[in-house]
This record gives C-alpha cells, structure tokens and sequence, in this order.
C-alpha cells in the first residue's frame, strides 16, 4: 500500500544515481539495441545477450557500441537449457549485475531505438529492478511503429527481416545481437530521413 514511500527513501546503487543525474538535460545521441533472451515472459525469462550502437548527426558511429553476453548458467541449468553458445562465444561475457550496470553506462541518457523496443525494454527493467533499481527513463523509438506511421499501416505487424528486404538493407549470414543491431541502425536511419525526425 506504501510502496511510493518505500521508493522515495530507496537507497540507489552509485551507478544508477549517475545514471539518473544524466537526464537534467536532452541528448541528441540515439543508441539502437538489440537483445536475445530467453522466451517472451520478462518476469521468468532472461537476457541472453544485448548490443547497441550509436546513432548521431544521421550517422551510425561505429567506435559507439556495445555487446555482452551474459553469464545466465543457472538459468540455462534450471531450465535444461543448452549453454554451449555461451562456452562458445568470443564475445565480452558478465554475470547479470556487471552487464547491466555496463549498459546503463553505456546508453547514458540517450534515446533508445529497437525493434518492438518495449520488449527489450521490459526485459531490461527485469533485470535492473533484481538490482533494487527503478525503470528506464530514457526515451524509446520503435522502427516497426516508425515503418507503419510512415505508411499509414494500423494492424500490419512487420518482422526485421520484412523490413530489412522492404527497405534494401542486407542481412550478415551469421547473425548476432550486435549484426541486428547494426541492420537496425541503417533500418532507423532510412526511417527518420523519411519521416523527417
């Protein structure tokens, strides 16, 4: 019943302090992220791994970006799940708390772009509220609903692949968190030219 109180008087982790302290003023940079998880649930399921890039001045800044994998053994175990691209990745690897708090300092106050980003961003608010953090308050963008206001398409759900193929942008055979994030990128680039974001 009090739980407003509960919050007001919550003691922060330092990361997210900072963090919050960044939002006094607007950010003109953009970071389009990509994650892979583990079902659809984002009370029972969990983030498998998570990219992002940055966007500004309408140019992708590729020394901009980010990619982790995070270390989800006993998630994997628990639900017989194979961790072999785990073992198997060359990528950056970190336990849950060190990989999230790695990307609030990486987005910063930045606006976010994905691909049904309220997905992304319910999975994220999971992860941080484990961490005793409050929600996201970066602003998002969502490149499907983007696509659909530039055509006037209300009940048409597209795919990144649909809009990758309708908007010319090639896809990498081998396809990572941090590939879609990039083919996300070029996808949001084209988007906010048209529709003069």
């Amino acid at each position: 019943m009090f739980d407003w109180i509960k919050n007001i008087n919550k003691e922060y982790p330092e990361f997210w302090k900072q963090y919050i302290s960044k939002f006094e003023k607007k950010s003109s940079r953009f970071v389009v992220i990509s994650t892979e998880t583990s079902g659809l649930n984002p009370t029972k399921d969990v983030i498998l791994s998570i990219a992002g890039i940055g966007v500004e001045h309408n140019s992708i800044v590729i020394q901009d970006h980010f990619e982790v994998i995070l270390l989800q053994y006993k998630f994997l175990h628990d639900n017989e799940m194979s961790n072999e691209f785990i073992i198997e990745s060359q990528q950056t690897k970190l336990h849950e708390p060190e990989a999230m708090q790695a990307f609030i300092e990486y987005i910063g106050n930045a606006v976010l772009v994905g691909h049904r980003i309220h997905f992304d961003v319910d999975m994220i608010n999971e992860a941080l509220y484990k961490m005793g953090c409050s929600r996201l308050k970066n602003e998002a963008l969502d490149v499907e609903i983007m696509h659909r206001k530039l055509h006037d398409i209300t009940d048409k759900p597209f795919s990144v692949d649909e809009l990758c193929k309708l908007y010319k942008i090639e896809k990498a055979e081998q396809y990572s968190t941090a590939e879609e994030a990039y083919s996300l990128a070029l996808l949001f680039l084209k988007l906010k030219s048209r529709l003069g974001i």
